[in-house]
């Protein structure tokens, strides 16, 4: 199932996958993301893909595009380069790309477009059965260590993964130090009138 939710400027396409059940609503979890790509400062207006699947296909996907063995919570598919977005602490130098264990290359800078049209940013996907497992057995959180609700380690790692297809990265202690942080801050009840804010939701192109 794929749902449009509109949240301006921004478009959320999420998919969810057959069988995946969901201990948060598609439309909080889009919430998160539209805050963490107006903090980010990305170019509007623009849609981003939002997958929600299984530990299968983060499997593939890692072997696939990074490499590794076995399932991970969150991959990040940028399509821009970061320098696409605005500067933030610990960012890397222009003419630099940083990759990490979450995050694939990201092969093109932003470009005008037509008005009207949207320019999509790239496509995060999330296993929420790894979500599920690492918030009950008290290995989520930022740290990897932390027990909480299911519903905050999925919203956690939406907020994760827009941040890299906004060109964060946590490969270096000061960048990290400031991801880290603005994810705090993002998942506080208190951050963001998103977080509370209603949608609109529809399907169909924009």
């Amino acid at each position: 199932m794929t749902r449009a939710i509109f949240l301006p400027p921004w478009r959320v396409d999420v998919t969810v996958r057959d069988g995946v059940s969901l201990p948060a609503s598609m439309a909080r979890l889009s919430r998160m993301v539209a805050a963490a790509l107006d903090a980010a400062g990305a170019p509007a207006p623009a849609s981003i893909g939002l997958i929600l699947t299984d530990d299968t296909e983060l499997a593939g996907l890692n072997a696939t595009h990074m490499g590794k063995d076995g399932p991970t919570d969150v991959l990040s598919f940028p399509l821009l380069q970061p320098g696409a977005f605005p500067p933030h602490p610990g960012a890397p130098g222009p003419g630099t790309t940083g990759m990490t264990g979450t995050q694939a290359a990201s092969p093109a800078e932003a470009f005008p477009l037509l008005p009207g049209r949207r320019q999509h940013l790239g496509d995060i996907v999330i296993s929420v059965q790894r979500a599920v497992e690492q918030a009950t057995a008290g290995r989520g959180g930022q740290t990897g260590n932390v027990r909480w609700a299911a519903m905050d380690e999925l919203r956690l790692l939406a907020v994760h993964g827009t941040l890299h297809i906004c060109g964060w990265d946590h490969a270096e202690p000061e960048e990290e130090a400031a991801m880290r942080a603005l994810e705090q801050r993002l998942l506080s009840p208190a951050s963001s009138s998103r977080t509370g804010s209603s949608t609109s939701e529809r399907t169909g192109p924009d």
